[in-house]
Order: structure tokens, then sequence, then C-alpha cells
């Protein structure tokens, strides 16, 4: 959710201070002159009056024209979305959402143990004692843009196992809520972790011994959230020092270096105990805590069926359920939404059968990743004459430069923990707990490969599915290839997804077909260093349907007899225009991890960084705010402005990008039309009204649709992990196709979502927002939620492009460098396949930077890669624009960033007039007129425009008011006639008399 910040109030303020001060003027005038004319015109009292009036009916005339300037000008945007009016769901929307959402969660809760067959709970069972605080408080969501809108009922873990039929414990659950009633809350300004959980000895002899006779069953819940803006500590003892002052009191863990907390945050945690810290110095916030261990020592010790249930989207580190052999059962239950944890109860009795498979790598120790050094907080310390000063919720900060380095290359997730199992790296079984892409189920299935054929550049194959087992359920083909490696070569990680297919429900002994056709070229590797382009190498590559990333089903070999390099009109199939290297001038000076001789480098290469200067030829090119300049380019032409063609924006509805009729429409649009598209496209593009252009809402939200400025929003479907979870692209077109139901029913055209940056480390706070470690499962759910939502005519901004895959100084010019290998192949993947494969045309760019300039500047990105390489058409906008210090709508709109998400006046304002600077918005205007004509808004032909009703009020008022001001100064006037002739007859008296 949008949240207020200072410095977008001083912002504001500074935004509107010519009428502000316009105002002050005229005051400051009327009083001077009040006081001259006291004392100057004191035996003149008609003049004196009228003075006095006029002076203060000026400055009642200058505020009533200053105020409209305010509002028909920088507060419009904002002024207009705030009072735009209220467009609630209806019941059956309402309906059929939470019904998805149980569906969702139905297939996203994935059963990673079940041993001696404890679950489904037994018939005569559905009588459980559940432990656990996060039981009574469990995760829904995520904070920030993820928050659930509270106008709508919510399924609690409780609620949704009493709605499938469990009696639970409440004696147990009171126990808990008289603990603690709420969730910590995480915001902008701190981020609280505590893990309320009442220590082991506080439950007393009773409790237990009733809990006992209640139910022979325990459900333990354990909780962890995340959230934006926070990223999540891998080693509790490193953010501080923890000042612990008895049970339950706030112990805030502190940067040891200040600039550490470029954000202006707090981290805060709240022990359960004065007799000890609930994580030593080396644990992490996803270890299990000491107060939840001796919890659940207590509850083995007197349940011997016992089911751990983990509710988060972070993936935690679960190696401690090995110790504990009561422990027959684990469940995942991603955040949930709204309604999802109804699914949880229908799991547990076997109502539903659980089809999950974990869309990451479950580790037993995070330490042994090759991210684990390189990830979080590391500041350059050369770069403080770049710094930026801001204001943040009342604090002053300082922003400096900071970096993180993409050391672990390709192998990010299950590609280097499969990679390095078959270099001999690494002892697999002590590293990896529960694999990505694995998941039990009640029942238990047969897949079968078919013959595999390859011819014209595709590989095509089916797959039989057959239910052996006694219960009804969904199974997951898993598709992976292993390509030809050569040592030293082009880096290939052993083990890729390439496709995915979810069954419909098998009836025991039932079975089903699924056809699989793989295009060749998606298995080329981008040889940056060699060919510059992707190739295709020569060799023998295994197709192989998988259980797991980890588990071989079946294989074939297909062979392909030469390599194919894809270079100039030699393209990919997909390509508008051949990939080649965009990034050589941010190529990293760091070693990255190579396959080379069994992973030889693994130590030198993923060790922590030693060296935090920015190198000199990079810095030399470093940009923000304070060092750009626009450049023009004399051969520029000023484009056609304020034609009267008589072209209307619905006109061009369905057109191509291209269409002869763009130029006319485009010609009608003045410098300060452009302005209001590109400058003020927070949360909506502006109303034009040469063209016909009503102005358009965008709202946030990964799971949901929040309005930050009417405060409607709609049902919270389960998270992105969720949604991963259940390698169901049905379920995933499903999600984007209710969106855009929600977004019509709303009048909203445009969605900020889906995300779909990478589970780089599970630390990442955003995580429950993003699908997964892997790129094209996150793509194949981010392109079927994209052409779901635009199937309905809703633009979804797919986000945020690109490596923004930690929230630690994501906004405070955060360099991130990766070679280019690693950015096309993992971090840019998603968004490849959502526009080529979902169609998307909005983008939303990252805050980082890309190596040392910032994303949304970054013309390789925007332009090259993006436009003409992928052939997006459609729209690109910043991220928030926020008073960061790099963020200028001068630069981005001549880098191939289009629109800024803004609403108030500041850098995002073009101040540029020349004829490049015009051409450069020309261009943002036709890229955002292109997405916004084509939503469900201007399908059925020109759109009603009403105006606003601040509007209306705002000329109600100045009439009334202007019509007072005025009757004001003619009285002021008459009453100074009638003063003037009464003195002249006194005076004509007074000489007669005489």
């Amino acid at each position: 959710m949008l949240q207020i910040e200072w410095a977008d109030v001083i912002a504001t303020i500074q935004s509107i201070r010519g009428e502000l001060i316009a105002i002050a003027v005229f005051l400051a005038l009327a009083l001077i002159v009040t006081v001259a004319v006291n004392r100057r015109t004191v035996r003149d009292e008609a003049a004196r009056k009228l003075t006095h009036s006029t002076a203060w009916v000026a400055v009642g005339v200058a505020a009533l024209v200053s105020v409209s300037m305010m509002l028909t000008g920088p507060l419009n945007t904002m002024v207009t979305m705030a009072t735009a009016a209220k467009h609630e769901l209806t019941e059956a929307t309402i309906t059929k959402t939470n019904k998805l959402a149980v569906d969702i969660e139905r297939e996203g809760i994935t059963l990673l143990r079940n041993d001696d067959g404890t679950l489904p709970l037994a018939a005569d069972s559905h009588k459980v004692n559940v432990f656990g605080w996060a039981s009574t408080n469990p995760i829904y969501g995520g904070t920030g843009s993820g928050s659930m809108n509270d106008q709508y009922d919510t399924v609690s873990i409780l609620q949704g196992l009493a709605d499938a039929g469990i009696t639970t414990n409440k004696e147990l659950s009171r126990f808990y809520t008289k603990y603690r009633a709420d969730r910590p809350v995480s915001n902008s300004t701190t981020q609280d972790l505590t893990l309320p959980e009442p220590p082991a000895a506080t439950y007393g002899d009773k409790l237990i011994a009733d809990a006992k006779a209640f139910s022979d069953t325990a459900v333990v819940v354990l909780g962890r959230s995340g959230g934006e803006g926070f990223d999540l500590p891998d080693d509790m003892g490193d953010i501080g020092t923890i000042r612990q002052s008895g049970a339950g009191k706030a112990a805030i863990l502190e940067p040891d270096d200040p600039d550490d907390a470029a954000d202006g945050a707090a981290t805060v945690y709240r022990n359960n105990s004065a007799d000890y810290d609930d994580f030593e110095d080396g644990q992490g916030y996803l270890d299990l805590s000491r107060t939840e261990r001796d919890m659940i020592d207590l509850v083995t010790r007197n349940f011997d069926h016992v089911v751990l249930v983990y509710n988060g989207a972070n993936t935690m580190n679960l190696g401690f359920v090995d110790d504990y052999p009561q422990i027959t059962s684990v469940l995942w239950a991603p955040p949930a939404g709204q309604a999802g944890f109804t699914a949880l109860g229908e799991v547990l009795t076997g109502a539903t059968n659980p089809s999950g498979r974990t869309a990451d790598t479950f580790l037993r120790d995070f330490s042994k990743a090759p991210w684990g050094n390189n990830f979080g907080q590391f500041q350059y310390d050369n770069m403080d004459g770049f710094a930026v000063k801001s204001n943040h919720h009342g604090q002053s900060i300082t922003m400096t430069p900071s970096f993180v380095d993409y050391v672990e290359g390709i192998y990010v997730g299950y590609k280097y923990y499969e990679t390095a199992d078959d270099e001999g790296a690494i002892d697999y079984d002590a590293v990896v707990q529960y694999p990505f892409g694995y998941g039990l189920s009640y029942t238990t299935f047969n897949q079968k490969m078919g013959d595999v054929t390859y011819s014209g550049g595709r590989i095509t194959f089916d797959v039989t599915v057959t239910n052996t087992g006694g219960t009804a359920g969904k199974d997951t083909v898993e598709v992976y290839y292993n390509p030809p490696y050569v040592n030293g070569g082009i880096e290939k990680a052993s083990a890729n997804l390439i496709d995915i297919a979810k069954t419909k429900t098998l009836e025991p002994g039932e079975s089903t077909t699924v056809s699989f056709s793989v295009k060749d070229e998606d298995m080329a590797s981008y040889d940056a260093d060699g060919a510059k382009a992707y190739v295709l190498d020569k060799g023998d590559y295994t197709i192989s349907i998988n259980a797991d990333s980890h588990t071989v089903i079946d294989s074939r070999t297909v062979n392909v007899p030469e390599t194919i390099t894809y270079s100039g009109d030699s393209r990919r199939s997909s390509d508008a225009e051949a990939a080649t290297n965009r990034f050589d001038d941010i190529k990293p000076t760091f070693t990255t991890l190579s396959r080379a001789n069994h992973f030889a480098n693994l130590d030198e290469a993923t060790a922590a960084p030693t060296d935090f200067s920015m190198p000199d030829k990079y810095k030399d090119g470093f940009v923000n705010a304070s060092n750009y300049e626009n450049e023009n380019s004399d051969s520029d032409e000023m484009p056609v402005t304020k034609a009267k063609n008589g072209v209307s924006l619905y006109q061009l509805y369905g057109k191509d990008y291209d269409d002869p009729q763009w130029d006319k429409l485009l010609d009608q649009l003045s410098f300060d039309d452009m302005n209001q598209l590109i400058a003020f496209a927070g949360y909506g593009t502006a109303a034009i009204d040469s063209i016909g252009k009503v102005r358009q809402t965008d709202v946030d939200g990964p799971s949901t649709l929040n309005n930050n400025f009417t405060g409607v929003g709609s049902i919270g479907l389960p998270s992105g992990v969720s949604v991963a979870n259940t390698f169901s692209k049905e379920l995933a077109r499903e999600f984007g196709e209710t969106i855009g139901d929600m977004a019509r029913e709303m009048n909203v055209t445009g969605w900020y979502a889906p995300a779909m940056n990478i589970h780089r480390t599970p630390y990442a706070g955003r995580n429950f927002e993003y699908f997964s470690e892997d790129g094209v499962l996150s793509g194949v759910m981010a392109a079927q939620e994209v052409a779901g939502a635009r199937a309905k005519g809703v633009y979804p901004f797919i986000k945020h492009f690109a490596l923004n895959d930690q929230e630690a100084n994501r906004v405070s010019m955060l360099c991130t460098w990766a070679d280019e290998q690693t950015m096309r192949e993992i971090y840019f993947k998603p968004f490849e396949m959502a526009v080529k494969d979902g169609g998307a045309t909005a983008v939303m760019t990252s805050f980082n930077y890309l190596g040392n300039g910032y994303s949304a500047a970054d013309t390789h990105l925007t332009r090259d890669v993006l436009r003409g390489e992928w052939g997006f058409r459609g729209m690109v906008e910043t991220d928030y624009f926020g008073t960061f210090g790099y963020q200028v709508g001068d630069q981005l709109i001549r880098s191939g960033t289009d629109a800024m998400l803004a609403t108030i006046d500041g850098l995002n304002t073009i101040t540029d007039h020349s004829a490049t600077s015009l051409k450069a918005m020309r261009t943002a205007a036709h890229n955002i007129l292109y997405t916004d004509v084509n939503s469900w808004l201007y399908a059925d032909g020109e759109p009603d425009d009403p105006t606003p009703v601040w509007l209306i009020a705002m000329i109600a008022a100045d009439v009334v008011l202007g019509a007072a001001l005025a009757g004001l100064e003619i009285l002021a006037v008459r009453r100074f006639v009638r003063r003037r002739r009464a003195a002249a007859a006194m005076v004509t008296v007074e000489s007669a008399v005489r």
C-alpha cells in the first residue's frame, strides 16, 4: 500500500510554493497597506475604510486564484484520484474470487513429509491440538504493496480447519491470543521481526494434560513473514547488539554501520524471555528460534503424532524435523490470501489430495549456498560525492551508492545444487533437504515417457500419467534438459526446467496423456565471451521427466548434429532481432562461479567482497541527478504539436502500433499534454482533452488490487509463491482473468503486477510477491497471469525490470553486477516470457542500478533488449518516483522509459523544450497511449468522461466566492460614496452655519 513519506509531503509543498508565495505576498501587502493607511489617512475615514476593504478583497481574490491554480495544476492528479468515484466489487465476483483463492491454495500447499500415513487424518481423529502462536495469526500475504484489504472477511487457519470439520482445542488457542492478540506489523520505518511464542515453561501442566485428553494428535504451526522494503537477516547477531531488558520487551537491532541504515529504517525484535535470546549469533531469521524449539520439544514429548505446518513464502530451514521422529508429516502452506486457508483443513482431512511442488529448494544449511557471502548491505567507500540527502518520515538520511555482486552467475537455486552434485562438488543430501519441484501425494503415480521426435527445431513427445494408488489426485509433469558441457566452455547447468504440465484429477487406475512440444532454441546457452549470441551446441541433450529437479523418472536423448549460433538474420524464432551483447560496458570485475574443473573456483568466486571501491572506469560513468545533463542533437526536427486533425484516441483501439493514424493523433498533442501523460503517471494516466482521452486508473498489489486513493480494494488472492507451487498454468491463467474481472468492476485498467524477480536467496524480503528461484517457472506463471488479465482488457505492469532481487538498499543507488549470460538466462527470462508468451504491454522498471547506471535509464535494457530483441510494444514506467536523487524525467524519456510513477511536481516534470526532448516526449506519449487505448475502457468506442467532482465543486466555489468578493467590493465602494457624500454635506452645513 502507498504510505505517506515526509519527503513526499515536502515535495508536495514545494510543488505549490509559487501559489503559496503569492498568497503570502498579497497577505503581507494587505497588512502593510492597512498599517500605512491607518497612519497617513486617519482623517479621511471613507478612504481608509475603502482601502482596508479593497486590500483584503484582493487577498481573497489572490487566495481564490492561487488555490484554483494549485488544484488544476500541481495537485490535479492527487485530488482527482482521491475524489474519484468508488467502484465496489459485486457479490458474485467476491464469491468467485474466494473460490479461486481456495483452489490455488489447494494445489499450492505442498506435502514435504508423510511418514506412517499420519495424513490424512483418520475419520475418527478430527480433533486436534494446534500448537504455535502463528496458528492464531497466520501469514496471509506480505507487507507494503502485498497487504490484504481489511474490507473483506479473512479465513484464518483455525477457521479453515473448522470449515473442514476439524475440532480444535480452543483452550490452547486462547492461551496464544492471550499471550499476544495481534501480529507484529512492519512499515516503512520499522521492520518488526518479532516471533511471539510463549516460552515452554508458561504452558503449565494442566494445559498440556488437557490437550492430551482432548486429542492424541498435534499440529504445530510456524510462520515467517516478509515484506516490501526489508530483507530478512541471515545472521541475527550481525545486525547489531541486542539490548534485552526482560520478557516481551523490545530488543532494538541497530546496524553496526550507520550507512547500513540507508533507508532510514530500524529493525525490531522482541525476545520471548528475559532468560535467553531467541537467536544466537550465526542464526538467521529463517532458522528455528530457541522458544520455538522449546515448544516443539514440549509437544514431541507429549504427542507421538505431530504434523508440522510451515506458513511462509520464504523457504525456512526445516532441517530440525529430522531431529524429531514424532514429526511424521510436514506441510508447506504459503500465504493463502483472504480465503485460501480453507484448503489447509481439506488437506489435513483428505478432502483435498495435496499436489503442490516446491518452487524453491529447501536447504539444510544456508551458509553453504553460493550467494551466502554476497547478499545484503555493501557500501562503496569511494562514492560519497554522489551521496543524496533525503527525508524519510521526518528523519534526515543520507543515501550513498552501494553494491551487490551476483557471483554465482547462472548457478542459482537448484541449477547449482544439481550441477554441483553431478560434478562431485557437494554432498547433496547434506546440503539439500527438499529439492526444487518436490512434493508428495496421498496416492502414487506412474509417469511414462513416449518416443521423442526431433524435427523442424522442435522436440515432441507424450507422457502418460497413471494414478496407481487408491486415492484420486493430480500429478505434475516436470520436463528438464541436460545439455552437453565442455569443461571450460559456456557455463551450463546439468538440470534445467523447460516445461511443466498439471494433470486433471485422476481417479485410482485412471490415466491421461500430456503432450509436449519444446523448441530446441530454448535449450541454447548465451555465450557472452565468444559468439556474443545464443548458441545451441552440437551433441547429446538429455530430455527427462522428473519427480523433482533431483529425481529422474524417465529420459530420452536428443542429438543436435551441428552447433547453431543465433546471430544476425539467423536469430531465434521468438526474437524480433537477434540477441547480442548489450552490457559489455558494465561487465563485472569480480570472478564469477564456473563449473570448470568441478567448480574449482568455488571458494574464490563465492567469498565475501574485500574491495569496496567502485572501479574508476565505472565511477567515471556513474550518473545520478547531481551530474546528469541533457544532450541535444542539432539535426532533430521539432515535431508537430497542437494540430487540429480531429482524431480521437478511441479510434486507435486495436490498431497496429505503426498505423499511420497514430501520427495524426500525436500531432494534436501539446507540450503540456505530453508532460501530463509522462510526468504524472502514478497510479493512472491523465485525461487529455485534445484527443478525447479520459483519466485511467492503475492500482497496486501483487495478489490483490488496492486503490490507495479511494481506499477500495479487491479480494486478496494467495501469494506468488502459492501460485508457483501449483505448477498449474491453468490456475495462473485464471488468476490473471480474475484480477481482470475485479479490475473492471473497480474501473481500473492497469495492474502493477505480476512481479517476477528471482528468489536468489530465501532471505529476500519480497519473495512472497515473486514466484520462484527458477526463471522458467517464474516466466510460465507470469505469462499466464499476463495473458489472463489482458484477455479481460487489463494491462499488467510486469515488474521489477530487472535484477531487483533484494530489498536492502534497493532505493538508494544499489549497483547490481552480473555477467550478461546470467542476466539473460536467469533474471531476464521471466520478463522475456511475459512479453513473448503473455503479450505484456506495460513494464515497471526497478529502483536498482544495472552496474553503474539506473535501470530505467539504461537504453540497452529498455530499448535494445525489451523493444528491439523481444519486440515489446507499449509503456515502460518507473517504480515509485521519490526523492532518491537519481530519477530525472528528462533523462528517462531519452533512455526508453515513458512514464513516471509520480503524482506531484519534481524531477519527474519534463523541463527541456528542445526538438530532441519533444521527439522523446512524442515517443513516450505514443507508448503510453498505445497501452491505454488497448484496454477494456475503449473496447466499445469513446468512453464517457465525466467532469471530476472536485472540479465541479471548485468551479461552484469560485463562482460563489468570486461573487461574494465582488459584492463586498461593490458594497465597500457604495459605502465609500455614501461617506464621501455625507462628509461633503457636513462641510456644506458647517459652511452655512459659519
